[in-house]
């Protein structure tokens, strides 16, 4: 039998299967320029949000490559002078579309899942 420890980490990984891209997607929609993967990962640090990627920073470059092949993001390889080209992502006109039903569409599964948390059935 799995501890509560196991379970604990396998929810959280089924839960952030389907949230990061809606708050990678929101990080990008809320910048004034292009970001590159680390500066992305750095912005979601600093919200308090490391929880959403579990300490795995690779683990966000399939989600915008996902992201930009549906059309959802755009990206441009700059050089840089203190390393290797960089890969900078913003967000796509349809992207802010896609971006404004996402959040509609959470809060209403947030409100929802409050509810019944909350022993809220009516």
């Amino acid at each position: 039998m799995e501890d509560i420890a196991a379970q604990i980490k396998k929810f959280q990984k089924e839960l952030s299967a389907g949230t990061v891209s809606l708050v990678l997607l929101a990080v990008l929609g809320q910048s004034r320029q292009p970001l590159y993967g680390y500066q992305i990962a750095k912005r979601l640090e600093e919200l308090g949000e490391e929880g959403v990627l579990a300490g795995k920073q690779s683990a966000l470059y399939p989600v915008l490559r996902n992201l930009e092949a549906s059309g959802l993001l755009a990206s441009e390889v700059e050089p840089s002078v203190s390393g290797p080209p960089r890969r900078y992502y913003r967000i796509t006109k349809f992207g802010r579309e896609v971006l404004r039903e996402w959040v509609a569409a959470w809060g209403a599964t947030r409100d929802s899942v409050d509810k019944v948390l909350q022993g809220d059935w009516r």
